[in-house]
């Protein structure tokens, strides 16, 4: 199929993003910086570039000035293929004047702009997941079963299913039952995957499983129209139970590589994982790239460093240390004798002159990035986060929560340095 021509993609930006502060407390939850040099929005946006989907709306409402910034210098598309990328922030009409209330209303309130693009599909994606699929193969399977609605499906372990939106379904993959994040263990053990459904999937289930929604559907346009003629608000929890019996319901059976990074532990982990010999999540994939901008920075510069599964982003200057499993983004430095051991830094967004470091050390402040004999450990760092020399940091035995003043913060175990935080020389945590 022509999906340049039939479908619209809808990327949802998602709320103040609470689960993931602070690292959202300046910055909406696609604009996260990821895996060095992207940031969390680039993953569906990519995914439709190279499933040729190039119209795309991007629906979000909370600081957004550093997303529209990415979106802008990043995405250009040439005048004869037709294609952008909007953001479609939350605005006050005659019908309302509050914030989206959630995922169904985002969408519904901007109907209205999606019908200035003819289009015969909607796509509906999450912003804060990190998978690569080729959105042609589930928008296929949604034609060829004529459906109304078709949702991606991944089977999750019995013992994993915790948070997730579970399905059961027919021989033919039809929906027959959908449970929004169910607690019950009897419920759950209802939805697990029978041996005969099983069979039908590309590669056999190591345990017993259930089908999970992964947060992508694909609409027939007059289904959605239809579905948000009401007043739910979520998609998961309101709009898609509400469709059982009424419309042709679908599953589509996707067994790579998906995890949700909505939460810090989830983040942190994806994050590191991406420093192993083989990563779960390949960014070095000719035929499915990851796009982000260009930022047209120098190659790094390491002076005697000692360093095992580590990713370093353009123009960081690393001076004899040593870094364990690290992600370190563009621009960051670490100074002498620092040691890092699963550490996510996402580096800063500008290098400071010889006028501004000499000025930030007349106010007391250390210079950008991490000093010199420092020890950090299990950590993010934050942009433009000042840490000074002789500080160690490292959250085993804390308890979650806010210390010095909010500069730094211990979340899901991990310990996070505030963005543009100073850390005084000799801060030990």
């Amino acid at each position: 199929m022509n999906t340049s021509k039939q479908v619209l993609a809808v990327i949802m930006g998602g709320g103040r993003g609470t689960r993931l502060s602070p690292l959202t407390l300046e910055r909406c939850k696609p604009a996260v910086p990821l895996a060095g040099k992207y940031r969390l929005v680039d993953i569906p946006i990519s995914n439709c570039i190279n499933s040729e989907i190039n119209r795309i709306f991007l629906l979000t409402q909370f600081n957004t000035a550093s997303l529209h910034r990415h979106i802008q210098n990043t995405y250009k598309f040439d005048p004869f293929g037709g294609g952008f990328v909007d953001i479609m922030s939350a605005e006050q009409t005659e019908k309302s004047v509050d914030w989206y209330q959630g995922t169904a209303d985002a969408v519904r309130r901007n109907l209205v702009h999606f019908r200035n693009s003819p289009h015969d599909y909607v796509l509906i994606l999450s912003g804060d997941q990190l998978y690569k699929m080729d959105f042609r193969k589930i928008l296929d399977d949604h034609i060829t079963s004529k459906a109304d609605v078709t949702i991606a499906a991944i089977p999750v372990p019995v013992s994993k299913v915790e948070g997730l939106g579970l399905m059961r379904v027919g021989d033919s993959l039809d929906i027959k039952e959908f449970v929004e994040k169910p607690k019950d263990p009897k419920i759950i053990e209802s939805l697990a995957v029978s041996s005969a459904i099983e069979t039908k999937f590309e590669q056999p289930l190591s345990e017993k499983s259930c089908l999970a929604s992964m947060g992508i559907y694909v609409f027939n346009r007059a289904a959605l129209a239809e579905a948000l003629d009401n007043s739910m608000t979520d998609f998961g929890r309101e709009v898609i139970p509400s469709l059982l019996g009424k419309k042709k319901l679908f599953a589509h059976v996707f067994q790579g590589y998906w995890e949700d990074i909505g939460t810090v532990k989830a983040f942190f982990e994806a994050n590191l994982a991406l420093a192993q010999p083989l990563p779960p999540f390949n960014f070095y994939d000719p035929k499915a790239p990851v796009y982000t901008q260009d930022s047209y920075l120098p190659a790094s510069k390491l002076n005697r460093c000692a360093i095992d599964q580590v990713v370093i982003g353009d123009g960081s200057i690393l001076t004899n240390s040593s870094l364990t499993r690290c992600v370190l983004g563009t621009r960051s430095f670490v100074g002498e004798n620092s040691t890092l051991t699963d550490v996510v830094m996402m580096g800063a967004d500008f290098y400071e002159t010889i006028e501004q470091r000499k000025a930030t050390s007349e106010k007391g402040h250390p210079h950008l990035g991490v000093g010199k004999n420092c020890k950090i450990t299990h950590s993010i760092i934050d942009k433009n986060a000042r840490i000074g020399d002789d500080c160690v940091l490292n959250p085993a035995g804390k308890a979650d929560g806010k210390y010095r003043d909010g500069a730094i913060v211990i979340r899901d175990g991990v310990l996070i340095v505030a963005k543009g935080a100073n850390l005084p020389a000799g801060t030990i945590l």
